[in-house]
């Protein structure tokens, strides 16, 4: 079943984040009012998992200048995630919160969980300010995410949001503004 359209559910946990060298309390309330990205991964000490993670560091300040909170998500704790953050210099470059979720709860409440394996799939899942998934991703084991594809789709999910009536066709660009589409009778079996 799709989570599209869907409120995110009550969770509250803690999480490890480097800016504020400390442990904060992050909860669904924290996500309300703005867009946020809830980034999941299998495990800390992997192997795809630190590339993606990285990748994604490397453009979290332009999403912070869009609007856009960031949330990693695994079944590791957050104490595992302080460990890997001091121990890795590709996890060193991540500002962004790391969300421990060691009873599964998130996880769970995004029915991303592998069943009988205690690990999160491979997801990522799009938040507008409402608490509303409106995108998501979900990859095998073994093939990385590209965070600049992701932040395309959370610019065409801003601008449909801010433009009603508008869509944003593939391939979509931001300075591209003037390329989205007006869904009406007058397109039909003309695209």
């Amino acid at each position: 079943m799709s989570l599209i359209n869907t409120k995110i559910l009550p969770f509250k946990t803690t999480a490890y984040k480097a800016t504020e060298k400390d442990f904060v309390e992050v909860s669904e309330q924290d996500v309300l009012g703005k867009w946020a990205i809830f980034f999941f991964y299998p495990a800390d000490f992997t192997f795809v998992c630190p590339t993606e993670l990285a990748d994604l560091a490397d453009y979290y300040d332009e999403l912070q200048k869009i609007g856009v909170e960031v949330y990693s998500v695994s079944t590791d704790t957050h104490f595992v995630h302080k460990a890997w953050h001091d121990a890795s210099a590709e996890i060193k470059k991540i500002d962004y919160f790391m969300l421990g979720d060691p009873n599964g709860v998130i996880t769970n409440n995004f029915q991303n969980m592998r069943e009988g394996q205690g690990l999160a799939d491979r997801a990522t899942f799009l938040i507008d300010p409402d608490g509303v998934i409106q995108a998501m991703e979900v990859t095998c084991e073994g093939v990385g995410r590209n965070a600049a594809e992701l932040v395309r789709k959370v610019k065409a999910a801003q601008y449909v949001r801010n433009h009603p009536g508008e869509v944003c066709p593939a391939k979509w660009e931001e300075e591209e503004a003037a390329a989205t589409l007006k869904p009406g009778i007058d397109l039909v079996g003309k695209i």
